[in-house]
């Protein structure tokens, strides 16, 4: 699934007229990159959340098959969030493992060891990591040494061990269906702020991996610049 229905209001003007995933980073648009790095990992199912300016994500995608995927729209009626956005679609994700990423988010990540780490782990959610001088500004998560979440942000897993490694993350995550467990029956809601604490409180094996990529966020003028900056001309590094 990938997360595409904010309304980008920190890129105002631009985002008044394009949607956020469409908003071009070195001549392409931003869900053209998320696209890619599922169907690259052979997954050729895709779920795109719409809201804001959604017809317009709707003509530039269609069904998918220029991408070698095939691609269902959940419709939005109201901006639901993360959580909700992802509670939304359920009927659209099934009942088998799937992965959700950011279309305001570039990251150079190949999504075949992710899913192999995960299935090993037998984890009900696996969270792409990553070290950054401002992660504690993003909210820090620590992993224990067998890479299970043992802190997010405030919260702290019943009897997790020490020592512990912060890190922050990155948007990206692998899900089994028991996530649909914690999460509120209707009304908007952040995945980070309710559903991931419930599951760390329940004691569900949610694991981080720590991912050394590029990665690169579309939310400001300053990140959309910076952006531009880095892939101009070249490949993302």
């Amino acid at each position: 699934m990938i997360l595409a229905a904010g309304e980008g209001m920190r890129l105002r003007p631009l985002t008044e007229t394009v949607p956020k995933a469409l908003v071009e980073v070195a001549g392409r648009p931003l869900i053209d990159y998320a696209v890619e790095a599922v169907a690259r990992c052979g997954i050729e199912e895709v779920v795109v959340n719409l809201y804001h300016l959604g017809e317009h994500i709707r003509d530039h995608l269609a069904d998918g098959r220029r991408f070698g995927v095939r691609v269902s729209y959940s419709e939005e009626t109201s901006l639901l969030g993360s959580g909700g956005g992802i509670r939304h679609a359920r009927r659209l994700l099934g009942e088998s493992t799937f992965v959700t990423l950011n279309a305001d988010t570039i990251i150079d990540i190949d999504l075949a060891p992710l899913l192999r780490f995960h299935r090993e782990k037998r984890a009900a959610a696996t969270m792409v990591l990553r070290k950054d001088p401002r992660m504690a500004e993003y909210g820090l998560i620590y992993i224990d040494r067998d890479s299970r979440v043992a802190r997010f942000l405030k919260h702290v897993r019943p009897g997790a061990p020490e020592p512990l490694e912060p890190y922050m993350f990155t948007g990206v995550q692998v899900l089994e269906p028991t996530v649909f467990a914690h999460m509120p029956a209707q009304g908007a809601f952040s995945i980070t702020e309710i559903t991931y604490p419930s599951m760390l409180a329940s004691g569900e094996p949610i694991f981080g991996y720590p991912f050394e990529g590029p990665w690169l966020t579309v939310g400001t003028p300053d990140e959309l610049a910076h952006a531009r900056r880095v892939l101009s001309g070249r490949a993302l590094d």
